[in-house]
């Protein structure tokens, strides 16, 4: 709970108090998000979170976005995603996306009209960094994320 933060609530859309919890801890998940009827269904007690999740806070490293950036050998510094493409009960995406390409740590040029996919699984497993850029600002608190070996398309 943070008190008077945006997406406090108290109670989920069940009607369960909600409480404090570590989701991850150390890169191994600890709870998932669980409705009344989600638990019941799994044989799990729920975790009040019908509705989603509140106050979702992802705890940051020690670089900045340039920080981060200057790690990256050759890569892409996505800045906008675009339309839907994710599949919530196997975990594949395919995206739309735009940004600037990176080489030895510096942005080389702009790129646009690319996709990206594969796992959101894959995904989290390939997470090198989490930077502490995050904006104050929402229910969810995440900074930029650097991560290894993404399939990328495009011109």
């Amino acid at each position: 709970h943070l008190k008077k933060a945006f997406g406090t609530c108290y109670f989920d859309s069940d009607g369960v108090a909600t409480q404090d919890r570590e989701v991850v801890i150390d890169g191994v998940l600890q709870s998932y998000f669980l409705s009344t009827y989600s638990a019941r269904k799994l044989g799990m007690q729920t975790t009040a979170n019908a509705g989603g999740s509140h106050n979702l806070r992802v705890s940051a490293g020690t670089d900045d976005l340039a920080g981060l950036i200057r790690k990256m050998d050759k890569g892409l510094l996505v800045t906008e995603l675009l339309g839907q493409g994710v599949n919530y009960v196997n975990g594949d995406y395919s995206r739309g996306a735009a940004g600037f390409w990176v080489e030895k740590g510096k942005i080389k040029h702009a790129v646009e009209e690319i996709t990206i996919a594969g796992n959101l699984r894959d995904m989290f497993r390939n997470i090198v960094a989490i930077g502490n850029d995050a904006l104050p600002r929402g229910a969810k608190h995440c900074g930029s994320i650097l991560i290894e070996q993404m399939k990328i398309a495009g011109r």
